[in-house]
């Protein structure tokens, strides 16, 4: 079955953990003893209503609060398609959080308070979902019961919105506005009667028409070999392939490819899945490939069209989202892992530090804290072979590691 990745962003209060919720209850995903706890605490809290945030916040201080704290990743189905929500926190502070929920996601659902309309953690949300090239975005003006169904108010925040998308650098992007309350249910998987005005289709009706070969970001096709396959029987005596996984475009047995970093050229001999064999390896398929020469291909090797190399450097510019408690500093010595390479990493300069709410960039910056976004230039002991993240989602992206504490301190975006 089809699986969607969904990344969710809204503000204090906006409603995300609640929207999932209904999601949930309404597509009747919810086991019957969730739905008894969350019937149970919403009625021991006084309300008269059920308090669908309880199915996705997890930690006793979110319930406390009733705020979201760390992300969540929520699973359901429909008859058609299998989903994960990477339900992530809107808080200025958690900023590298909602950065790791939208890294792996296809699709994003931003929500909007219909009576505060767009504000200034908004361009935030947008900004990330921006930076991260998130394909097809859903702008869900939630709480739409309490400005009384009002088609005025949904214009408005709609037309402030379309402001905002003017100021993006990724016009891919598509967006959709979809009024909605999450409480009483409108137009999250049922249409509501009481906005008859609103013609579109609801948020479930949205995801569930979403084409992957639509949100997937195409690119030029990279092959990094993960591992080399040598089984050493009698059978396959002589066997040799690489596994791996075909990311931006496709690869087809006869296609002409270069080994890096050895610049070897050899042609694709076959293409494996498990004990299948193909003509063209699609993008995001995992496989086997052989070659028809006898090359010297290793882990961290990556396969690549002869007539499409990407840039193979030892230093680089990159987008940086620093998530580490220690700051970033000129100087600093760090690993970079780019795919299944790990290289070690030394930040040249940091050039100047980008307000994610789309006021300008600060610059003479000496260091980076935690939820920082800045241009980073870094050089490498050895080079790596890397496309623009613009360009290649997959290949343009990498984490930075603190050899001390092994711990992810952030992540980048190469330019």
């Amino acid at each position: 079955m089809e699986v969607l990745k969904i990344a969710t962003a809204g503000s204090v209060d906006d409603g995300k953990s609640t929207l999932i919720g209904r999601l949930l209850y309404d597509t009747k995903s919810l086991t019957d003893d969730k739905l008894e706890a969350i019937e149970r605490t919403s009625k021991q809290k006084g309300y008269d209503y059920l308090d669908f945030s309880l199915a996705t916040d997890g930690l006793v201080a979110e319930r406390e609060q009733g705020i979201t704290i760390d992300v969540a990743h929520i699973y359901f189905s429909t008859a058609t398609k299998s989903y994960i929500i990477a339900d992530t926190p809107g808080h200025v502070e958690y900023t590298r959080n909602m950065v790791t929920g939208a890294s792996t996601s296809q699709a994003a659902i931003i929500l909007i308070d219909a009576r505060k309309g767009v504000i200034e953690q908004t361009n935030r949300h947008f900004f990330i979902n921006n930076l991260l090239r998130i394909k097809d975005v859903i702008v869900a003006i939630n709480k739409m019961d309490l400005v009384d169904f009002s088609e005025e108010v949904y214009n408005n925040i709609k037309a402030d919105f379309s402001e905002l998308m003017g100021k993006r650098d990724y016009q891919d992007q598509h967006i959709t506005f979809i009024p909605v309350s999450a409480l009483k249910g409108d137009n999250v998987v049922n249409r509501s009667d009481n906005m008859s005005w609103y013609q579109g289709q609801t948020l479930l009706e949205h995801l569930e028409q979403l084409d992957q070969k639509d949100i997937y970001n195409i690119g030029t096709p990279r092959f990094p070999v993960q591992y080399v396959i040598r089984p050493k029987t009698e059978e396959f005596h002589d066997f040799r392939g690489f596994a791996g996984k075909v990311y931006g475009g496709e690869l087809s047995v006869g296609d002409e490819v270069v080994v890096l970093p050895s610049m070897t050229r050899s042609k694709i001999k076959a293409i494996y899945f498990y004990d299948q064999e193909f003509k063209t390896a699609p993008r995001r398929s995992s496989v086997t490939i052989t070659l028809e020469d006898e090359v010297n291909v290793s882990r961290g090797d990556m396969l690549v069209k002869a007539n499409d190399l990407p840039t193979v450097d030892k230093q680089l510019t990159a987008t940086v989202s620093w998530m580490d408690a220690d700051n970033l500093v000129p100087g600093g010595k760090y690993v970079v892992q780019h795919g299944v390479n790990k290289v070690l990493a030394k930040v040249d300069a940091i050039e100047h530090k980008i307000h994610p709410d789309y006021s300008g960039i600060e610059e003479n910056v000496t260091a980076l804290q935690m939820n920082d976004i800045a241009k980073v230039r870094l050089k490498l002991n050895k080079p790596i072979f890397y496309d623009s993240f613009k360009d290649h989602r997959t290949n343009g992206s990498f984490i930075i590691i603190d050899s001390r504490t092994n711990t992810t301190a952030g992540v980048g975006f190469i330019e």
